[in-house]
């Protein structure tokens, strides 16, 4: 399960610094890679066979 994150924008900060701020939590906690690994269903056979491709 994701957990939504939230960010408090402060009286002098622009939306955009907020934005940034939060797309880099994000990006630190893994949430968007682990949404793009859910994207679609992958089968465990696929999951090993990629595992083994990318210890070579």
């Amino acid at each position: 399960m994701i957990e939504v994150q939230n960010i408090e924008i402060n009286r002098d900060e622009s939306f955009e610094a907020a934005l940034r701020r939060f797309k880099r939590q994000i990006e630190q906690e893994g949430i968007l890679r682990e949404v793009r690994n859910r994207k679609h269903y992958e089968k465990p056979s696929e999951r090993k066979r990629k595992k083994v491709k990318g210890r070579r």
